[in-house]
């Protein structure tokens, strides 16, 4: 069957203030895009909804330019591509994460750190990206989906879950270990079923505001769940906040063992509660050689490695399925509303 000529896509064109809009986006018919040199050109079956995307659009962290499509939690199947590229075929299930591009050359790229380069490029916020029916990537940064996981299983993998594994990774946990996870959303439910096949005698405790996160999080197996005014049965070695506010960070610090690291799994924190920042006691919260480590980006090797990994648990994340006309809501609803698991735009059904 003959491609079509056109798209429809939805685009973000200025920075908007979700308390007030509930449009941030824009739906328009627009060419669909010829792969060029490295490229796959795919056709989108499915689009993660995440926090980040809330961050582009209040412009925490905005576009590098407008208009731009959002979406970096991709799943979709390969209808074209150009002449030199080898690692797909057509018709093959494809996935793009929240890394786009980097230089592969600088100091950061040449030890595997390319999630710092500062040519870093992130999907759907530098180029455009998954909330739409088509779009380009380069060969070099897409992945094969395992064939275990339904498309709209495997969308939220892409950033949810290997930006948590990430996080365990830096965290240098040993087994026995004891793990706090502040937030329990799309990341920290991920998370949560990764640490527990890693790690299976450490103890997992979770904090959230909201009673039925809590509630989701003992049905998921962790050994204490409360809100963040409780105090844990012991403290932990290691604390991973998932929020994008700054009073978990306070509460995370409090909960750590003298030597503990807390790992900060966020591209921006959000600045209205910047302010409790400023009760931050340095013998409450820091002392006793606490660290305190951000995560930055992903690798693709984070990417890869997580894939094989959920394949193997199996991890099957919680979901929420959206029509792709209903992007704004999600949007929305992922800004004011509790979240169970993760949202994901079904964009196309596969035949």
């Amino acid at each position: 069957m003959e491609r079509p000529q056109y798209m429809r896509a939805w685009f973000l064109n200025k920075i908007h203030d979700l308390s007030a809009e509930a449009m941030p986006l824009q739906l328009e018919s627009v060419a669909i895009p010829e792969p060029r040199s490295n490229q796959l050109l795919i056709q989108v079956l499915c689009c993660g909804v995440c926090h980040t995307e809330l961050d582009e659009i209040e412009g925490r962290t905005p576009p590098s330019v407008y208009p731009i499509i959002p979406g970096h939690q991709v799943v979709g199947k390969v209808t074209a591509k150009s002449n030199d590229v080898t690692r797909f075929s057509i018709g093959e299930r494809v996935g793009v994460a929240w890394i786009f591009r980097a230089c592969g050359e600088c100091e950061f790229c040449r030890k595997g750190h390319e999630n710092l380069c500062p040519h870093f490029s992130g999907t759907g916020r530098d180029a455009h990206g998954g909330y739409a029916e088509y779009m380009t990537v380069d060969e070099r940064f897409a992945y094969a989906i395992p064939s275990s996981f339904a498309h709209t299983q495997a969308a939220p993998l892409l950033c949810a879950g290997a930006i948590g594994y990430r996080s365990l990774m830096l965290a240098k946990i040993t087994d026995g270990n004891s793990i706090g996870l502040s937030g329990f959303g799309a990341s920290g439910h991920l998370v949560l079923k990764t640490a527990k096949y890693l790690y299976p005698h450490s103890h997992i405790y979770v904090w959230s505001r909201s009673y039925d996160e809590q509630c989701f999080a003992r049905e998921l197996g962790c050994d204490w769940a409360g809100d963040f005014s409780m105090i844990p049965p012991s403290l932990v070695n290691v604390m991973i906040d998932t929020t994008p506010a700054w009073q978990p960070v306070l509460t995370s610090l409090r909960a750590l063992k003298p030597g503990g690291r807390l790992i900060i799994n966020a591209i921006r924190k959000e600045s209205h509660d910047q302010s409790v920042l400023s009760s931050l006691i340095y013998h409450e919260h820091l002392w006793m050689e606490k660290e305190i480590k951000s995560v930055a980006n992903i690798t693709r090797k984070d990417v890869e490695q997580f894939l094989k990994i959920a394949s193997v648990i199996p991890i099957r994340p919680e979901i929420e399925v959206y029509p792709f006309e209903e992007a704004n809501a999600a949007l929305v609803d992922l800004k004011h509303k509790h979240v169970k698991g993760a949202k994901v735009l079904l964009v196309c059904k596969d035949d």
